[in-house]
């Protein structure tokens, strides 16, 4: 491939990637309203993004196996139009049913993505993939502020969620027409073959990392998928907070190469469990402008997540291909969707704890964002523990 080619292709990936994550700005700044419109519990809100959630796993299952058989230009293709369809149907959605289906298309258009996209970049950047899978995963935070952005504005312009929805097609419809003579790479035969993928999988080191991906993923997505009614109440808007974390993660992927390179992907991954401990019991302990300092602090210990996971299937583990890569981030978003509605349920019983020990309406919120957090907290404290152990393991491993 020519290097007009290969800029082309990592272009259209991140065009994909950031369509993907607007869904998750948009449909986190907009929750409140479709609350109100429907009438909606937080729980039911919940399971709205569970669909959205469960159906980038179920587009993973067979990511994989279709990006052996078809390739990755039919699985994009796929995305693409599973965007489409999950895009119109929220728009005209008149129901709890209707969003829950629509949410379904988009979660199964994101999952293609991350089928389709993630094994492109390694093919792409064989010497490299790691740090340049961060540099993809860029345009996942950056997606996230992009579409946290335009529902600020949007919403504070008076203008409907509907609205805000339709503003996702124009990007969808740039990397549709992107694909329209794309060169894609030729990846590796022997990496094809899915019989041999599944036997790699089959490893009691990819295993560990799924458990681990199912727990950074919830302690990155549940926290600010739920972040307007987590810390809705403060005096700084849930959506600003939200633009500074997923601003702090695309800076801080777009330079991991060096990080990446001096403490390797299991010291990152340590790191960043430690740091975003800190992170969220500062946001449940802190009011006013230090939330900027929690909030900075929490940010940084997400940031290398995701992309250094699926990092770690590709550099450790590379003969479990496509399948391996997708498989991890289904897995991810398979782990958020369960836990989705149980943080609305803890959204709802410390709202109605706070109610009922007296608290004023106003005042609900934010007695009852910092026991979340708390709740939330528990996440990244297991993943100390896991990954010290995964860390020496791997140091011990290279001896």
């Amino acid at each position: 491939m020519t290097p007009a080619q290969t800029s082309k292709l990592f272009l259209l990936s991140c065009i994909a990637l950031t369509v993907t994550a607007m869904t998750f700005g948009i449909r986190a700044g907009i929750l409140g309203q479709l609350g109100l419109e429907f009438g909606l519990t937080n729980e039911q809100l919940g399971y709205i993004n569970l669909m959205a959630f469960w159906g980038f796993p179920l587009a993973t299952m067979f990511g994989g196996v279709l990006y052996n058989a078809l390739g990755a230009r039919t699985l994009i293709w796929i995305a693409c139009v599973c965007h489409i369809i999950g895009l119109v149907l929220t728009i005209y959605a008149q129901s709890f049913w209707g969003l829950m289906l629509s949410s379904l298309f988009i979660g199964f258009a994101n999952g293609s993505v991350e089928a389709g996209c993630n094994p492109i970049i390694t093919d792409l950047y064989k010497k490299n993939k790691t740090t340049m899978l961060n540099k993809f995963h860029v345009w996942f935070p950056g997606g996230i502020v992009i579409g946290a952005l335009i529902s600020w504005f949007m919403t504070n312009a008076g203008i409907g969620w509907q609205w805000q929805i339709a503003v996702m097609l124009v990007p969808t419809f740039i990397y549709g027409a992107m694909l329209i003579g794309a060169v894609f790479p030729k990846p590796d035969e022997a990496i094809l073959s899915t019989s041999n993928n599944v036997k790699h999988l089959l490893t009691p080191v990819y295993f560990f990392l799924v458990f681990c991906m199912t727990i950074t993923a919830t302690t990155e997505l549940g926290t600010t998928q739920w972040i307007q009614k987590i810390m809705g109440a403060n005096e700084i808007h849930p959506m600003i907070i939200m633009a500074l974390i997923f601003g702090i993660m695309a800076v801080g992927r777009y330079f991991a190469g060096p990080l990446v390179h001096r403490f390797n992907p299991s010291g990152v991954l340590l790191c960043s469990a430690i740091i975003s401990t800190a992170g969220l019991f500062l946001l449940s302990q802190v009011s006013g402008s230090m939330i900027y300092l929690a909030t900075i602090i929490f940010a940084l210990g997400v940031t290398y997540f995701w992309p250094t996971m699926i990092g770690c299937v590709a550099e450790y583990l590379p003969k479990t291909g496509a399948l391996g890569m997708s498989l991890i981030g289904g897995a991810g978003m398979f782990a958020v969707g369960i836990w989705n509605p149980v943080i609305g349920g803890w959204v709802d019983a410390a709202e109605a704890k706070a109610v009922a020990q007296g608290a004023s309406p106003d005042i609900v919120a934010t007695v009852a964002g910092p026991a979340v957090l708390q709740n939330l907290m528990l996440f990244p404290l297991v993943l100390i523990v896991a990954f010290a152990g995964f860390y020496f393991y791997m140091k011990k491993s290279k001896k």
